[in-house]
């Protein structure tokens, strides 16, 4: 089961507390547990490569890190990346993978 996501209430909770509450409830509380559907490594796979497409560098690391504890390998993303690159951007792909080669050496 998907752990409780409070990261939306921590940081934006007082100034945007209906945001907050569908990021933590709904995103994270509600279609990150939908196991049944679709793993938890599939969603991580989808999502980092969401972000990546879009160039949304700053949520990329959480997701790159939620990937790993998820259960995508060093060698997955780093294949996941390299596909990536070929279909939203090489600039984009090298950044990704620039914050992947930390989260995977520890």
């Amino acid at each position: 089961m998907a752990e409780k996501q409070t990261a939306g209430h921590d940081l934006l909770g007082a100034f945007a507390p209906k945001f907050a509450e569908l990021n933590d409830e709904v995103l994270f509380g509600e279609v990150w547990s939908r196991e049944e559907e679709l793993s938890p490594k599939l969603r991580s796979i989808v999502t980092v490569s969401a972000l990546v497409s879009g160039g949304n560098l700053e949520q990329l690391e959480h997701h790159l890190q939620r990937a790993k504890a998820n259960g995508v390998t060093k060698d997955e993303i780093a294949e996941i990346l390299t596909h990536l690159a070929f279909y939203t951007g090489w600039p984009k792909a090298w950044s990704a993978f620039n914050r992947a080669k930390e989260i995977w050496t520890d």
